[in-house]
C-alpha cells in the first residue's frame, strides 16, 4: 500500500504546483485587466469631453468676425478641429468643410438614401473598411447636426430642409 500513498502524494504535489501557476497567471492576468480597464476609462472620457467641447458653440463667437462675408465660414477652429455647424434656417452649405459639403451633393444628386459604402464610391474615397467607417462617421454628424437624415438600416439621405440650401451644380 506504500506505493499507493506515495502516488497519491505526488499527485498532490502536482496539483498543488498547477493550482499555484494558476493563482500567478489569475494574478498576471488581474493586472493586464486594470490596466486595460484604466485605458478604456480615459478613452471615454477623452470621447466625452471631446465630443462636448466640439458641440459648444466657442465662448466668445458672438456672429460673423469684421471682414467675413455673411454665410462664408469663419476662421478655422482654435482646436483645429474640423466644426460642422448645427443646420439653421438660412444657413449655407459653404459653412461646411469642403468634404461634408461633397457629401451633401452626393446625397441631393442620389434622390434616395444611401449607404456610406455608395457615398464612398460616389466621393471617390477607397471602399476598404476603414475609410467607409470613417465616412460613416461623418454622415452620423451631418445627420446628428440637421444636414443629413440618418434611415433605418444604415441609410443616410438629404434632410429637406438642408435641400433648400443646395443650388444646382453646388
Amino acid at each position: 500500500m506504500g506505493s499507493l500513498v506515495e502516488e497519491l502524494k505526488r499527485r498532490e504535489a502536482a496539483a498543488r504546483a498547477e493550482a499555484d501557476r494558476l493563482r500567478a497567471r489569475i494574478e498576471e492576468l488581474s493586472g493586464e485587466l486594470a490596466r486595460a480597464e484604466d485605458q478604456v476609462t480615459r478613452l471615454v472620457i477623452t470621447r466625452e469631453e471631446v465630443t462636448r467641447v466640439l458641440e459648444e458653440p466657442p465662448a466668445a463667437d458672438t456672429g460673423p468676425k469684421e471682414g467675413t462675408p455673411a454665410g462664408k465660414p469663419g476662421p478655422a477652429s482654435p482646436t483645429g478641429a474640423v466644426t460642422v455647424p448645427p443646420w439653421r434656417e438660412g444657413t449655407e452649405v459653404s459653412v461646411l468643410p469642403q468634404a461634408y459639403q461633397d457629401l451633401l451633393e452626393v446625397a441631393g444628386d442620389a434622390g434616395r438614401p444611401l449607404r456610406a459604402a455608395e457615398f464612398a464610391v460616389a466621393t471617390g474615397v477607397s471602399t476598404e473598411k476603414a475609410k467607409v467607417e470613417g465616412l460613416r462617421s461623418k454622415l452620423k454628424l451631418l445627420a446628428a447636426r440637421g444636414w443629413l437624415a440618418g434611415v433605418p438600416g444604415g441609410l443616410f439621405t438629404l434632410n429637406d430642409h438642408a435641400g433648400e440650401t443646395l443650388k444646382p451644380g453646388q
